[in-house]
């Protein structure tokens, strides 16, 4: 299953300089923290909301019965976007004997994209 999801990265910046709930609804505390050390570049930003967005896509579903929450985007230790899943989102890996999720993150200066691909049994 593949999603894909693009967005204007001011758009973001917007949501962060307007609210300051948004990163604490949106991304998980290990989010945050590799934000900070990145500065809280908005493209950064952007992209992990984006590879949710296209997590949720590629289920089908978008963002129903779980939350952006239950997706977190890390990096190892080469920036590779490295999945996690949590709550509802852990268990609906496992209800579809999801092996992997697979994302790739990309920028340019006004638009984040991200595609996600899950690999099943």
């Amino acid at each position: 299953m593949i999603g894909i999801d693009i967005i204007e990265i001011d758009r973001i910046k917007k949501l962060v300089e307007k609210n300051d709930r948004f990163l604490n609804k949106v991304f998980t505390e290990n989010e945050i923290k590799y934000f900070s050390e990145k500065g809280y570049k908005a493209q950064t930003i952007a992209g992990n909301f984006c590879a949710k967005e296209a997590i949720s896509k590629a289920f089908g579903t978008g963002i129903r019965n779980f939350s952006f929450k239950d997706i977190e985007i890390l990096r190892d230790e080469l920036g590779k976007p490295v999945v996690n899943t949590y709550n509802n989102l852990k268990k609906i890996c496992i209800d579809y004997n999801v092996l992997e999720i697979n994302v790739s993150i990309s920028h340019s200066r006004d638009y984040a994209v991200a595609n996600a691909f899950i690999k099943k049994v």
